[in-house]
């Protein structure tokens, strides 16, 4: 869909924070820009600090069937099961994506690893006695450490130590971690990505909020994945002699937004604040892709979510072997049908559906009964919603002879033709 204009309209509800929460989060104290310095980080509980804003409340607008208006430089609004476009501001734009990044790290590392293998921690993983970076778990030297208690401190706490140690552990260094990245994102289609680090932390790699989207996706069929992103809170054991250590997910929509169930943050003075957040409501998943946000994010990937769920319904259109009508093909009228099915499809509310057939160019007669000859598209306003091949349902016999016969044959077929329109005019 087409971008609104970038501004916001901030007077909506608030939602409020649950009081046993406030505590333990403290309020976010102004936005940022993406060109100014980073925010102070922001302790958390268990120890550890948070670079990602924590605001109390969400300011969106009401509910509507209207796009609304966001601050966001780029952004995409999704169907999670189908990848289904509703909603996208420069979808393709190639953006520094901060910690983000974590996300295509997770997927690697679920389908290379079993969550119980341990991994030994080296002295770059543990920053050689220097921080990893802002966000970190503070990992030790040679410390023992199962990979899912890993995970959990790469997509909750955003942790760059754990992201360099479970990258060392599936490939054996950064660096050949970092070219698996990108070979997968090639075999995910994803154009418009370039991985530099496992971390996303102040790298020159970059990504689009379309490909996020398609990388979310393939990361939410591994099993293990949503159930992490979804988690508030984890405790993971601490070398000998120290206290436990608590990751809390910096994704607050999981406190703040009905539905919620993910996905990741990121920040970088280059990035600005990002997120990828899922929610489902109703049996209807949702992704929404906010990138370059000047200020906290969670706002306008609200703002995306509601719309989605507002002014989006599940729809059954076209049954498969579904009549579509005659088609020309050489001057002969042929039967066509749809091919597919298109079940279960998001579209806007009170908006019709136009179906049309498209036969494709140079189809010679006759076509075989069964062969594509063209798609059907399925669209409402300049939003495709499905696209299933026109398939032949049946071909006409051959023409009359061209030899008309004698004249009274001729004669005869005339007069009961007009005894036929006037039996049909009179009983029909």
């Amino acid at each position: 869909m087409g971008a609104p204009p970038r501004h916001r309209l901030r007077a909506g509800a608030a939602i409020a924070l649950p009081l046993a929460i406030l505590g333990l989060l403290p309020a976010f104290a102004g936005a940022q820009t993406a060109e100014g310095p980073p925010p102070t980080p922001v302790v958390v509980p268990g120890g550890g600090t948070s670079p990602s804003p924590f605001p109390q409340v969400l300011h969106t607008p009401p509910p509507s069937s209207e796009p609304p208006q966001i601050d966001a430089t780029s952004a995409v609004l999704a169907d999670l099961d189908t990848g289904q476009v509703l909603f996208s501001i420069e979808p393709d734009a190639e953006r520094p994506i901060a910690s983000v990044t974590k996300i295509m790290t997770a997927l690697l590392v679920l389908r290379r690893t079993d969550p119980t293998e341990r991994v030994t921690v080296s002295a770059r993983a543990a920053g050689n006695g220097r921080s990893a970076g802002i966000s970190e778990l503070g990992l030790e030297v040679g410390e023992r450490i199962k990979v899912d208690d890993l995970l959990y401190a790469l997509m909750l706490q955003s942790a760059s130590d754990a992201a360099i140690a479970l990258a060392e552990h599936v490939s054996g260094s950064v660096e050949a971690f970092v070219a698996l990245m990108n070979r997968t994102a090639k075999q995910l289609g994803m154009r418009h990505t370039r991985f530099a680090s496992p971390s996303g932390l102040d790298d020159d790699g970059y990504s689009s909020a379309a490909d996020l989207v398609t990388l979310n996706r393939a990361a939410e069929q591994i099993p293990g994945f949503s159930s992490i992103t979804a988690t508030r809170f984890h405790t993971i054991p601490a070398p000998e002699g120290e206290p436990a250590r608590i990751v809390q997910n910096r994704n607050v929509l999981l406190w703040l937004y009905p539905g919620a169930t993910g996905v990741k943050t990121g920040f970088t003075s280059a990035a600005g604040f990002c997120v990828v957040a899922t929610a489902e409501r109703d049996g209807l998943r949702l992704v929404a892709v906010v990138l370059g946000e000047p200020g906290e994010p969670f706002s306008d990937a609200a703002a995306l979510l509601d719309y989605g769920f507002t002014a989006f319904g599940l729809r059954d259109l076209l049954a498969r072997g579904q009549a579509m009508g005659t088609v020309d093909i050489q001057g002969r009228p042929v039967a066509v049908a749809a091919g597919a099915a298109v079940e279960g499809a998001l579209v806007p509310v009170d908006h019709r559906v136009r179906i049309t057939v498209l036969v494709r160019p140079g189809v010679t007669f006759p076509p075989a009964v069964g062969g594509s000859v063209g798609v059907v598209e399925l669209s409402v306003g300049g939003l495709r919603i499905g696209r299933v091949p026109l398939l032949v349902a049946a071909v006409p016999g051959p023409p009359p002879p061209d030899d008309p016969g004698p004249w009274w044959r001729r004669a005869c077929s005339s007069v009961a033709g007009a005894v036929g329109s006037l039996v049909d005019a009179l009983f029909g």
